[in-house]
């Protein structure tokens, strides 16, 4: 009997393995660039952000306190660490040249492995503005799970209506990227990997919209914030969106989607801070 309660004294006191939350958030910072106004790399009409804004844009990163945010629109890591602290955060953004490069920035205390870009997406990638890779990252968890993420911003101008048959150059466009996310989705389904797809998809994504239905041919997938509203910048349709698939379906906090809405009203400050607002969800990863 002696063994046998020291084995139940011993199976009681044993830490059980706590799981890990992340919150994890995307936000297209709209051209964050450290390149001064006139700048031969950016358009015309973008003039550089004042230290004012960036403090102001920093300010909404540490009200945001996300583990991982998968960001658009940023010229580098040096832009990054303008709003994120990066004592505290690392960056990874797409090997390519582009002013608006998609990427991740991540508390450094997660175990995070680089994946290759996915280079697909870019269609036109001599373009001057090229149509943007995806950035593609694993977090390892203390207890062994994984969790992929990739972050995109999918090709602008076919913001609803058919795709495939649609006659418009920018739905043509996004009508093929569709198979190389597609591509990528089956490959993590093939794997038994749990994944999440996280950006601007440039794209209102109503019920039976054709971009899901043609990704979720692939796999499984999850929209967290379909059916809702944005109420960035007084209300709207989301085109930033979040997709889950694999194990990641289930381990999404019910009713943890946010939105990080700017306390400025005027809408001046659209160019100043961003026209997009940072989508929040959080996962509870066993």
């Amino acid at each position: 009997m002696r063994p046998l309660l020291l084995v139940l004294i011993l199976l009681f006191a044993w830490p059980a393995r706590a799981d890990t939350e992340l919150k994890i958030a995307t936000w297209n910072i709209a051209w964050l660039t450290a390149k001064p106004t006139g700048h031969p790399d950016l358009p015309r009409d973008i003039r550089a952000r004042s230290p004012e804004d960036f403090a102001r844009l920093r300010s909404y990163a540490e009200r945001l306190d996300a583990a991982i945010v998968a960001l658009q629109e940023v010229d580098g890591p040096l832009a990054a660490a303008r709003v994120f602290d990066s004592r505290d955060y690392a960056f990874h953004l797409t090997d390519e040249n582009d002013v608006q490069r998609p990427g991740f920035a991540y508390r450094r205390n997660l175990r995070v492995t680089r994946n290759p870009d996915l280079v697909g997406l870019d269609l036109r990638p001599t373009a001057r503005f090229s149509l943007r890779r995806g950035a593609d990252i694993t977090v390892e968890t203390e207890t062994g799970s994984r969790l992929r993420l990739l972050s995109i911003h999918l090709n602008a101008g076919c913001r609803e209506g058919p795709i495939a048959q649609s006659e418009r150059r920018e739905c043509d466009s996004l009508g093929r990227q569709i198979p190389v996310l597609a591509g990528w989705i089956a490959e993590r389904r093939r794997e038994g990997a749990a994944f999440m797809i996280l950006g601007d998809f440039n794209r209102r994504i109503e019920r039976n919209d054709e971009l899901v239905e043609r990704l979720s041919e692939a796999a499984p997938l999850d929209h967290a914030n379909a059916g809702y509203s944005n109420p960035c910048w007084g209300g709207g349709a989301f085109i930033d969106h979040i997709l889950l698939g694999g194990a990641a379906r289930g381990w999404a906090e019910e009713s943890s989607l946010r939105v990080l809405v700017y306390a400025e009203r005027d809408r001046r400050f659209r160019d100043r801070i961003s026209d997009h607002c940072p989508v929040s969800l959080r996962l509870r990863i066993p």
